[in-house]
């Protein structure tokens, strides 16, 4: 069971898709390591991590084109863990659309509906693609060689040949990372509203913590083959359990600063109060978020070295209590390198990890 994102803890759903303990071993490289997950029925699960983290071989174990050595994974109450892949009824989108650039779209389109087995009338296979074709607004490209679709094109040809069968499960494997910015940010937006129409459970990886952050109805954060800590993208961006899980969200990235308790005050490593403590003792690690710190108001001196354009905001790199940290801060005020500044921390957004 797992709890539906923006509602109260007592609304639950029921899980459709369950991993548990997953393993998967290459030679001697250990991909995935026990992981655990579940994905509610419409349910989109972003899972977030770095390059070699193990993003695509859990979409491919998940998918039946790799079989765990270790677990278990359960589909609609169904153990499917060995099944084949055409049993599951997956539909996978690569980054790298794999297209046939000389087949029109209408035949791109078309050929999941005719593969072995498949026993689809005429009709019917005509009915799916005016469907997604609509859906994903490429109507006017039905007739066109995919070769001489542009990047955003083929990516929306490619999404329409996963859901023109209508499968069970969406698995997405960074399908927007070889396009533009401006392109990523509009299918962004697109493929939100794609799963809530289709309202089918997807699970979307990605290495990219916008998309994490503006897509997932929960994130799991994935590293060196172990989930770190799934949630929430607002739980897991404000309370991340370790340094690894924080410095994965946010840009710029969380200040991590280490600490030590003297009496009612966690200190520096040079021995400046940086704010009042309330609870923990010893030496920790301080993580704070750039936006959770005023450039005035404290009482250590901070010297600005560089102040970066960031458009509705500035990012100052500043020397303070012997580190160096970032702070936004908004463009009312001139701020430029060399001055000086007094940072304080909001002791209410920081987090506290032991060291």
């Amino acid at each position: 069971m797992l709890l539906r994102p923006g509602y109260g803890a007592a609304f639950v759903v029921a899980a459709w898709l369950k991993l548990v303990g997953i393993e998967r071993r290459f030679a001697a490289v250990q991909a995935l390591v026990g992981v655990d997950l579940a994905v509610g029925s419409d349910e989109m699960l972003v899972v977030l991590g770095p390059t070699g983290a193990g993003k695509t071989t859990l979409l491919r174990t998940i998918a039946g084109l790799e079989m765990p050595d270790a677990g278990r994974i359960e589909m609609g109450g169904e153990e499917v863990t060995f099944w084949p892949p055409a049993a599951r009824d997956v539909a996978f989108v690569f980054q790298n659309f794999a297209l046939y650039p000389d087949w029109s779209v209408r035949r791109n389109l078309e050929f999941p509906l005719r593969a072995p087995g498949r026993q689809y009338l005429q009709q019917e296979i005509d009915e799916r693609i005016d469907w997604a074709a609509t859906l994903l607004r490429i109507e006017g490209l039905l007739d066109r060689p995919a070769a001489k679709l542009s990047g955003g094109e083929m990516q929306r040809v490619a999404i329409g040949r996963a859901i023109v069968r209508r499968p069970k499960l969406f698995l997405l494997d960074e399908p927007l990372t070889n396009l533009d910015a401006k392109l990523r940010e509009s299918l962004r937006v697109e493929l939100t509203l794609l799963r809530q129409e289709l309202g089918l459970p997807m699970i979307y990886v990605t290495h990219d913590q916008t998309e994490a952050l503006s897509m997932g109805d929960r994130v799991a954060v994935l590293a060196d083959g172990r989930i770190l800590q799934e949630g929430r993208p607002e739980d897991i961006y404000r309370r991340p359990v370790s340094p690894t899980v924080a410095k994965q969200l946010g840009q710029p990235a969380i200040n991590i600063i280490a600490i030590r308790r003297e009496g009612d005050f966690w200190l520096a490593e040079g021995g400046a109060p940086l704010l009042p403590a309330t609870e923990g003792q010893g030496e920790m690690l301080l993580g704070i978020r750039p936006e959770d710190i005023d450039a005035e108001g404290g009482g250590v001196e901070g010297i600005i070295r560089v102040v970066e354009d960031a458009g509705a905001v500035s990012i100052l790199l500043v020397d303070w209590a012997g580190v160096t940290i970032r702070i936004i801060v908004p463009k009312g005020r001139y701020f430029a390198p060399g001055g000086k500044v007094h940072p304080l921390i909001n002791a209410r957004r920081a987090v506290f990890w032991a060291r």
